[in-house]
């Protein structure tokens, strides 16, 4: 857990407000081994137990890609990869989320993870950089 929330502070610090972002280190030996990075808009979704509405999920995606070009790509990409990410944590949110506990994020992350590998093959990772599970 601990080891999940220090990549997602890497991630927020790399990030910055750009939609690609590199890392500070400029004068770096091996460009190829700097992380190349994607920020997602924040996704909010319902949470439903039974038949009521009993809250919001909110969370906020970096994505961690192979290389530049899956940068761009997934740039490029964003709907269909938000779109995907939309209805994983609309499913993790109804099965999982509560406004009344911790939210898994080391779940949610692997689910989302797998979830956006299989629309692109050149996402590394999903970094939760913020979550929240709120009553309404």
């Amino acid at each position: 857990m601990r080891k999940t929330l220090a990549i997602a502070g890497s991630a927020l610090l790399l990030a910055g407000t750009g939609t690609v972002a590199a890392t500070a280190r400029g004068n770096s030996a091996n460009p190829a081994a700097d992380p190349h990075l994607v920020q997602m808009d924040e996704i909010s979704v319902p949470i439903i137990d039974g038949d009521r509405l009993d809250g919001t999920f909110k969370v906020n995606v970096v994505l961690s890609m192979a290389d530049a070009a899956a940068a761009e790509r997934a740039s490029t990409d964003m709907p269909r990869l938000r779109s995907a990410s939309l209805a994983t944590a609309l499913e993790f949110s109804r099965l999982y989320a509560s406004p009344m506990r911790a939210v898994d994020t080391e779940m949610f992350s692997e689910s989302l993870t797998e979830a956006l590998q299989a629309e692109d093959a050149g996402i590394s990772r999903a970094l939760i950089v913020q979550v929240a599970a709120r009553p309404s």
